[in-house]
């Protein structure tokens, strides 16, 4: 978008702050009801990142697949399931939940030292001879259908196959 620059900045700010404070509510939240709408949230800020740095495409294919169908397809499984059964066994922490934050913690740990000891700058895309230059191309929408014709064929089909079964699952689950 071509925004001033202040108003680029706070615009950026904001979106941020709404996908901290949105992924602080899934985390936090105990009704899984509020925390499936706060990861809603976090995936509309996502795709209105992506407006702001002009890949309009990926941004309505992130709000078409993540926000309209896997998040509403989260909010459907959440309501269907029996609350009560769940809260009869709630312990508060457990030795598991130990090894699994040191194991996370130490996850994170080496993916933040992994982009800061990256120079992402000196990156150079290339391009086999018989493919379609990526600069030959006129729009990002037109690069990223190349891409998932030739390149990611095989995970987007995949990716299909797998939504399909989740929403064969949750009609089976809704028709008991």
């Amino acid at each position: 978008m071509d925004l001033s620059e202040s108003l680029h900045d706070f615009i950026l700010v904001f979106l941020g702050s709404g996908l901290i404070l949105g992924s602080l509510g899934v985390v936090f939240f105990t009704n899984t009801i509020f925390s499936a709408f706060s990861l809603g949230l976090v995936l509309v800020c996502v795709s209105l990142f992506y407006i702001l740095s002009n890949s309009h495409f990926v941004a309505a294919s992130q709000l078409l697949i993540y926000v309209g169908a896997i998040n509403v397809l989260i909010i459907f499984a959440v309501m269907f399931m029996n609350g009560s059964e769940y809260d009869q066994n709630f312990r508060v922490w457990t030795v598991g939940d130990g090894i699994t934050l040191m194991v996370c913690t130490s996850i994170f740990i080496s993916q933040i030292n992994t982009i800061l000891d990256t120079s992402w700058h000196g990156i150079i895309w290339t391009t086999r001879p018989n493919q379609i230059l990526e600069q030959d191309l006129i729009s990002t929408s037109q690069q990223i259908g190349i891409h998932l014709s030739t390149d990611f064929f095989l995970p987007f089909e995949l990716i299909s196959i797998i939504l399909l079964v989740a929403l064969i699952g949750a009609i089976f689950v809704a028709r008991q």
